[in-house]
């Protein structure tokens, strides 16, 4: 496989129900996984993309999370609807969707 162009790392993490933190996965972030990587397949850009899911990427309150490396980009709060246009718009044309970029007091 060649070096793809950007990796996602997706943030899974669950924590018990009424855990302070809160956690990704109570909010949606495996549903958002599995629509990037359908979506990711459909539009065939598997071989410009990799990702993994990984554990707590540290701003909980602000889930579900995705890193974009190596743009160092954290997008915030993404659910499902978002996923197309990250896709296409950053992933795609490198304009990152800057109002699903976690802000700077988080991030």
């Amino acid at each position: 496989m060649a070096k793809p162009d950007y990796f996602l790392f997706f943030c899974c993490q669950s924590r018990a129900e009424g855990h302070p933190r809160g956690s990704c996965g109570e909010k949606g972030s495996n549903n958002v996984f599995q629509e990037f990587t359908a979506k990711l397949a459909a539009k065939n850009l598997l071989h410009k993309v990799g990702f993994a899911r990984t554990e707590c990427l540290g701003p909980c309150q602000a889930g579900a999370n995705i890193l974009v490396h190596p743009d160092g980009i954290l997008y915030s709060a993404v659910n499902s609807e978002d996923v197309d246009r990250i896709i296409d718009e950053h992933l795609v044309q490198g304009n990152p969707v800057s109002e699903k970029v976690a802000p700077a007091d988080i991030w």
